[in-house]
């Protein structure tokens, strides 16, 4: 079948341990070993509220993460937001939440990407390769093995679904091994143990944490960047066109996947914090990239220090795979509706990985390690990536809304939650909380201090933004001109 709604030809192979392992994956990584530390130079008020703010960023994430589960119950296809919004909405807000989606995750992808290289700095320091430890962390090296890492992870995603999922789970359980050594010597040691630590090592005493007083401004605009911990769970709803049994295991996965997260990403925070003063942290994180292995590796033996940022490598490594497949299955889903080239949704004849979408998205995360680089800093990254999924979760709370109206009859193949009186309260809420979280984030960007206007993620985000809105109207007139109307296209859900 021709045209835009021929079949996808993607292989359903990918079981319920895999879609688990693809949104755990997705959200652990820097997620526990970099933003919950960093977030004292973000953030300078969060202070000793960390934990606080994090439970709070919880709640809006369970409601985003509900929402999805309804909408993959329905529609369970590769591309999962937008299709979600393209049917339950209209197909330009469809195109546009994925793309604010696209876009950040694939910025994102650059800079864990980039953040990676550290941490192999970080173990040959604690093993006394002084001399390579200084060449990685020069600025040429740095660049050129980020890439190289990131296609790496390329190339496995191409030689599709099954290497990946192969390959996924066990980096999964070594991760999960290695972070559960951080969270028992985090809890066994206090800021007293970690001061005498110091003093030793440097003769530098760490001062008493002064008081002060947090603004509820400072509270969610960190609660808003600590939901990026929970960012990832929407790689599932990617995955849709290649699970086996989508009805069933794709809201399953989301609930597994963001309760496992929850739990393990408290336990690690709370861990860290335990050990090391938050005043110190926050000093230091002002002037140099810290990490949590790098934290406690004061008060470890080399060989337990050398594991934990081993197993933070392999956290950040594990992000790579299953943001790639999600990505490159948004373009995918694009490229089968018409409204970009067709031509990125062709599949390899052996893999059945959408080759020229993967290579793409890889492309446009390499412009995030580039940018990485050159901005010397990788917090635009995550205030595009926050700025980018909140736009995209309120979408998905307004497609849960909405979907009764505009297509009743993919509205009763929903199966998550009892009534639609339920599934509405869980999407106000979830509309009400995360527009909340993103006009704090926003109002934060605006405010912040900075050199440039490039380095306010809310401008790059609009005009991002205003380039999909081209590319959008300039695809869908060339529909058009062969005689096919994207309302009727997303009128239905793709063939399989």
């Amino acid at each position: 079948m021709d045209g835009p709604n021929r079949k996808t030809g993607l292989l359903r192979e990918i079981g319920l341990t895999g879609l688990v392992a693809t949104g755990v994956c997705s959200m652990m990584g820097a997620s526990i070993n970099v933003v919950p530390i960093m977030i004292q130079r973000s953030v300078p008020g969060i202070g000793s509220s960390v934990i606080e703010a994090y439970i709070f960023s919880i709640i809006p994430a369970c409601l985003a993460a509900l929402s999805y589960a309804i909408l993959s119950s329905a529609m369970p296809r590769a591309g999962g937001s937008y299709v979600y919004a393209s049917r339950a909405l209209s197909p330009y807000l469809g195109f546009v939440a994925s793309f604010s989606q696209w876009f950040g995750l694939s910025i994102a992808i650059g800079v864990i990407s980039y953040l990676i290289v550290p941490f192999f700095r970080d173990i040959c320091l604690v093993m006394g390769w002084l001399e390579l430890g200084s060449t990685l962390n020069s600025g040429p090296v740095r660049l050129f093995l980020s890439l190289a890492i990131l296609w790496s992870f390329v190339a496995l995603n191409l030689k599709g679904v099954r290497i990946y999922e192969k390959t996924l789970i066990p980096l999964m359980l070594i991760m999960f091994g290695l972070g559960s050594v951080v969270i028992v010597s985090g809890f066994l040691f206090d800021h007293q143990d970690f001061a005498s630590a110091v003093l030793q090592e440097s003769g530098y005493a760490i001062p008493e944490p002064e008081v002060s007083k947090l603004g509820i401004s400072d509270y969610l605009a960190a609660s808003a960047i600590l939901f990026t911990s929970f960012i990832g769970f929407d790689s599932i709803a990617q995955a849709g066109g290649e699970a086996r049994n989508p009805g069933r295991n794709l809201p399953l996965a989301i609930g597994i996947a963001v309760a496992i997260v929850g739990i393990f990403d408290m336990l690690f925070t709370a861990a860290i914090y335990h050990a090391v003063p938050w005043n110190y942290i926050a000093e230091k994180a002002q002037s140099q990239d810290l990490t949590a292995p790098g934290l406690l590796g004061h008060l470890l033996p080399d060989g337990v220090t050398v594991a934990i940022i081993l197993g933070a490598a392999i956290s950040l490594l594990n992000d790579l795979p299953a943001m790639l497949l999600s990505v490159s299955r948004m373009m995918f889903s694009w490229a089968k509706d018409g409204i970009i080239p067709s031509r990125i949704a062709h599949l390899d004849k052996n893999s059945r990985a959408p080759r020229t979408a993967i290579i793409l998205s890889g492309c446009m995360a390499s412009i995030g390690i580039v940018g990485s680089h050159l901005a010397s800093d990788f917090f635009l990254g995550i205030d595009i990536l926050v700025t980018s999924m909140l736009v995209n979760f309120i979408f998905m709370c307004w497609a849960v809304l909405a979907l009764p109206q505009r297509n009743r009859e993919l509205a009763n193949q929903v199966t998550v939650l009892g009534s639609w009186a339920v599934r509405k309260t869980v999407a106000l809420f979830g509309i009400a909380l995360l527009t909340l979280f993103l006009a704090v984030h926003v109002w934060k960007d605006l405010n912040s201090d900075l050199i440039a206007w490039y380095f306010h993620s809310t401008f790059v985000w609009l005009l991002v933004m205003g380039v999909a809105t081209l590319i959008y109207l300039f695809e869908v007139r060339r529909l058009e001109n062969r005689g096919i109307h994207i309302i009727e296209v997303t009128s239905r859900l793709p063939l399989e």
